[in-house]
């Protein structure tokens, strides 16, 4: 089996209900260039036969570029998805949801491949990614 990039910080989460499955076109929050990502799997992720696997707030994704420049297309990249459409529900009873699905490009090494990330980012991925914790201007 491959090396697995820098999975983040494995600590308690309450169950997020998976919402983007392989296929998926997301955007892109930082400024590596990218502007769209399409999900191309979902590393350790368990489901039944048939279903596709799929990602949520604070999920390492293998992605490709679908929209950017030339040199960061047609190879498959490590991303973390910061925000998610569909409501996230926290343990003090708030529903949290996002106007976009947006991801970051991570390196093999668990750094983020941008230097600054535009617009908000969900707690479930900061307390599970702090390389993306630091980047955030703002933290939701």
């Amino acid at each position: 089996m491959a090396k697995q990039a820098g999975k983040g910080v494995e600590e308690f989460r309450p169950y997020v209900t998976k919402v983007l499955p392989v296929g998926a076109q997301i955007v892109c929050a930082d400024n590596s260039g990218a502007k769209i990502l399409e999900i191309i799997g979902v590393p350790r992720h368990k489901t039944r036969a048939s279903r596709l696997p799929s990602a949520s707030v604070g999920d390492f994704c293998n992605v490709v570029v679908k929209k950017g420049p030339a040199e960061l297309r047609k190879q498959v990249h490590g991303a973390v998805i910061i925000r998610q459409k569909y409501a996230v529900r926290r343990l003090n009873g708030v529903r949290v949801c996002f106007e976009d699905n947006a991801a970051v490009l991570i390196t093999p090494e668990g750094e983020t491949r941008g230097t600054d990330i535009k617009g908000p980012v969900a707690v479930e991925a900061s307390e599970k990614w702090p390389r993306v914790a630091n980047l955030a201007s703002m933290v939701v």
